[in-house]
């Protein structure tokens, strides 16, 4: 469906049209008119599928013509660069209508949160926020959130694993209850649809290809102990010179600096991007991954939702996620909007059992390989979790002591019986 059939203002659709957006995602065709009219919407898809622009868009159309200065619309998000983003994607798309927005994030200096508080209080149309340093706001007392009409939820269930539960009940405490409340994730758990249940009135709901990669995912595993991780990724970045965006993946913040260094020595040019890096430095290394100036970039969980960088041509697991889940959002950061792209994992002998649970989930197998001859060879592929070493004696001693236990029971039983 095109956005011209979006029954969306005129002057949007000169925006998009603009930008070169002529289609709409299969998100942005279900979500757009069910927030046009209002309902509350529980909306629930991958990471890639062009969820910004299914609540941005009704959002600034609902906006056209607002005349007063109060808040209307809070979107909260998990993380600052997420804030960030959307917050240029409502300026790039409210060019030619008069709406005012900003983002409200952690990690800034004392002129920062004086032009946070500004927006708070003087008011603007959209604001945009992280939990942590809205409630830092909230608690000093000048916030008014009387007039806010519209609550949205981004990246609902990552909000919920990083802790936010109680920072988002009480933010939400401060708005009215009559108010359309949106809520996008890419999971469905069980904790997000009791907050649901609590937030939200008969709500709409869509639910778009959950926890699967983008069909435009070449998906690859190699077989690689600990020590061989580094000379197959070296491997892969130099079969893959013609790339310009690899995002290099790993689950520990210490691992970021250990990779970049070894990247370094071999004469690759890469940055590292975790949560230990000021606000404004991460922010200086993710500008310069979008201009291509920085080719690879080696990163925590923090780049793998809700970022959007396009064109990144390949994904490197350098280990395994600790949820499965968070396996398709790593990926979804290549093949966006029907492109191609190229992910690989890889796997070690414990995390073995780990990828069998990533399969399970996305249904489907996928292509073990060994490490090139001159590495050596790899763990052969198991499923199954390894047993600790020693396992099997701490059960044979369990059971020694059950048996004894038993046995000192039956005599004492023996004994008062004989009285």
């Amino acid at each position: 469906m095109k956005f011209s059939e979006l029954n969306l203002n005129e002057s949007l659709l000169e925006a998009l049209s603009y930008m070169n957006f002529v289609d709409a995602t299969p998100i942005q065709e279900q979500a757009i008119p069910i927030i046009l009219e209002n309902r509350d919407l529980i909306a629930c898809a991958q990471t890639g599928t062009g969820k910004t622009g299914a609540f941005v868009l009704p959002t600034l159309n609902q906006l056209i013509g607002k005349t007063d200065t109060h808040i209307d619309t809070l979107i909260i998000v998990p993380t600052r660069e997420l804030a960030v983003q959307i917050e240029q994607q409502i300026q790039g798309l409210s060019y030619f209508i008069s709406v005012g927005s900003k983002a409200i994030y952690g990690g800034g200096d004392s002129k920062d949160w004086t032009l946070q508080k500004e927006a708070l209080t003087q008011g603007t149309d959209i604001i945009v926020a992280t939990p942590g340093k809205l409630l830092s706001h909230l608690k000093l007392g000048y916030v008014n959130f009387k007039h806010v009409k519209r609550l949205i939820l981004d990246e609902a269930d990552r909000m919920l694993d990083m802790g936010f539960i109680d920072d988002l009940k009480t933010i939400i405490s401060y708005l009215p209850k009559e108010r359309q409340t949106l809520m996008f994730s890419a999971t469905m758990p069980p904790n997000i649809s009791q907050l649901a249940k609590r937030i939200m009135k008969n709500p709409a709901e869509i639910a778009l290809s959950i926890s699967k990669p983008a069909e435009g995912v070449d998906q690859k595993v190699y077989l690689a102990f600990d020590e061989q991780k580094t000379n197959v990724l070296i491997h892969l970045l130099n079969e893959r010179k013609n790339y310009d965006s690899i995002i290099v993946f790993t689950s520990a913040k210490a691992k970021v600096s250990e990779i970049v260094r070894a990247l370094n020595r071999s004469g690759f040019k890469a940055k590292g991007m975790s949560s230990n890096l000021e606000q404004e430095r991460r922010e200086e290394v993710l500008r310069g991954f979008r201009s291509k100036r920085i080719r690879i970039l080696v990163a925590t969980d923090v780049m793998s939702r809700g970022i959007d960088i396009k064109e990144i041509n390949m994904v490197i697991n350098f280990d395994v996620p600790h949820d499965a889940e968070d396996y398709v959002h790593r990926v979804g950061r290549t093949a966006r909007a029907n492109t191609k792209g190229e992910a690989v994992t890889l796997v070690n002998p414990k995390d073995m059992h780990k990828f069998a649970k990533i399969e399970r989930l996305i249904g489907s197998s996928i292509t073990k390989n060994q490490p090139p001859e001159e590495i050596g060879e790899g763990p052969e592929w198991r499923e199954s979790k390894p047993r600790p070493k020693n396992k099997r004696r701490r059960y044979n001693n369990k059971n020694k002591r059950r048996n004894f236990k038993k046995k000192g029971e039956g005599h004492k039983g023996n004994q008062q019986k004989g009285k």
